[in-house]
């Protein structure tokens, strides 16, 4: 095993996995830009390293003063996190090269996988359906513009590189290409350093479905089930959950027996995600595959009872995976709702700035993993990810039930957040019949707007849970006279809108 791992990321996955290292007795590294010299990930480690400024450029993808970084600590292995640098080849081929270990499939892996358009070619050669679209990337304009006729619109533009919704774009007629294939490619040179992208057809309102696999290096390869992950807005993910209310014990086996193939076929090791997308009469078609640790993870770990970080560091140092697939067997549901730093009255623009008050919300199954605190400031330059909400129940109607009180018991005050959204969709009857797909935000909530007085209410509502929250906390608060100290004690020079 390890002795010291340095994990290159930040906010709340970097502090996941610090937290996992600590309890496996391995010392953990941070790294961080100038902006985040106070972040929460920096105070959880063991020793932290100064990369550059906040531009990503030279701090969180910069492959040469993070491997530096990993040299000079004594670090034995650099885990990824998500983002940034997780799904690029090139990095972990860099670290490889440097006597390291990467902690996620090889490079020659994520070669094949990360990039989408040469994991097309080799799902298809599986036996594998994949969506119709093109088969290398674009070289310019005019070969998406001939991709896109031959396709047929509405296509969806997609970056090679990376995941998460960024260079993603919804290409309606051949007026909106050159405007989107732009945008697109911009946004996914900022977020992986890589801003070739490529097209597909788009299906109008599949479900998002997807199933996560581990494997080991001594030929041992399990499915942990799905998680549908179709509640997005402009192609994030919003809220997860599993199982998914649309799969039958049958296509849960299709799904769990296809996402094996895609991991034989590509010799994968450690953890990965295979998606797919699923079509209102069943079929599916593999999307692409994640060559790293998801965001919501948490939700297939509270379900089955594992801990995913810690099979990735066990597996890249060697170790044999001792899970056996009739072994797993997954109970009650989980749902996860991520928070983001984002303004709902102005377009979910990011909202950035000081977090006055963070107190989460906590009960039997209740889980925040989040990279915040109290007074820590949010900067405008990386993902406005705060944090995610995760709930865990006997079954789906319980497990919904708990997360409305869970995100209306979450603290975070200071910068805006799109809870209110969140509880809105939780308590309308298409998600609760489990009516989901890809296109449930703008078809149910397109005009949606925060209430005129949400604001208000949501903030007496958290500072009086906080005052009942405090215990015997209020002396320690500096309210001498021994009593309740009022929210303006506690808030400091607080306003409403700040």
């Amino acid at each position: 095993m390890f002795d010291k791992v340095l994990v290159a990321n930040r906010g709340e996955i970097a502090v996941r996995i610090l937290r996992t290292l600590r309890e496996m007795g391995v010392a953990g590294v941070a790294v961080h830009s100038d902006v985040d010299s106070r972040a929460l990930h920096v105070l959880s480690a063991d020793e932290a390293v100064l990369l550059g400024e906040a531009d990503p450029a030279s701090s969180y993808l910069n492959v040469e003063r993070i491997v530096q970084a990993a040299l000079d600590t004594g670090a034995q292995a650099i885990h990824p996190g998500y983002g940034f640098l997780s799904e690029n080849a090139d990095f972990a081929a860099r670290v490889e090269e440097a006597g390291l270990t990467f902690i996620g499939p090889p490079a020659d892996v994520i070669a094949r996988l990360g990039d989408k358009l040469t994991a097309r070619r080799l799902l298809a050669d599986a036996g594998v359906a994949v969506v119709p679209g093109m088969e290398v990337a674009a070289r310019d304009l005019a070969d998406l513009a001939r991709a896109a006729d031959a396709v047929g619109y509405p296509v969806l533009i997609k970056a090679s590189s990376g995941g998460g919704g960024k260079g993603m774009r919804v290409v309606s007629s051949p007026e909106e290409l050159t405007d989107a294939a732009t945008a697109a490619s911009s946004e996914a040179s900022g977020a992986f350093g890589d801003g070739t992208i490529y097209l597909e057809r788009y299906l109008d309102r599949p479900r998002h479905v997807e199933v996560q696999v581990l494997a080991d290096s001594h030929g041992n390869l399990v499915h942990l089930f799905e998680r549908e992950c179709s509640i997005q807005r402009r192609h994030q993910k919003i809220i997860e959950e599993t199982p998914s209310p649309a799969l039958t014990p049958e296509l849960r086996a299709a799904m769990g027996e296809a996402a094996l193939v895609v991991a034989r076929a590509a010799g994968y090791v450690n953890a990965g995600t295979v998606e797919f997308l699923l079509s209102p009469d069943g079929e599916f078609f593999f999307l692409e595959v994640n060559t790293r640790i998801q965001v919501e993870h948490p939700i297939t770990e509270v379900t089955l009872g594992l801990d995913l970080v810690r099979h990735q560091v066990e597996i890249a140092a060697g170790g044999v995976l001792g899970l056996r697939q009739e072994e797993l067997v997954p109970r009650g549901h989980a749902i996860e709702c991520r928070i983001y730093a984002e303004d709902p009255a102005a377009g979910f623009l990011p909202s950035p700035g000081k977090v006055i008050l963070c107190r989460p919300a906590s009960g039997p199954g209740v889980r925040f993993d989040s990279g915040i605190y109290s007074g820590v400031d949010i900067p405008v330059s990386y993902d406005p990810i705060l944090g995610k909400l995760i709930v865990w129940a006997e079954d789906r109607p319980a497990a919904m039930a708990r997360m409305i009180r869970a995100l209306r018991a979450n603290v975070v005050l200071g910068v805006h957040t799109a809870t209110e959204l969140m509880l809105d969709i939780l308590a309308s009857a298409p998600f609760a019949e489990g009516e989901t797909h890809t296109r449930f935000v703008e078809d149910h909530f397109g005009a949606w707007a925060p209430s005129e007085e949400g604001d208000l209410a949501a903030a007496v509502g958290y500072v009086s849970a906080d005052l009942l929250g405090l215990g015997s906390e209020p002396a320690a608060l500096g309210d001498e006279g021994g009593g309740w100290p009022s929210p303006w004690q506690t808030l400091g020079r607080w306003t409403l809108g700040s």
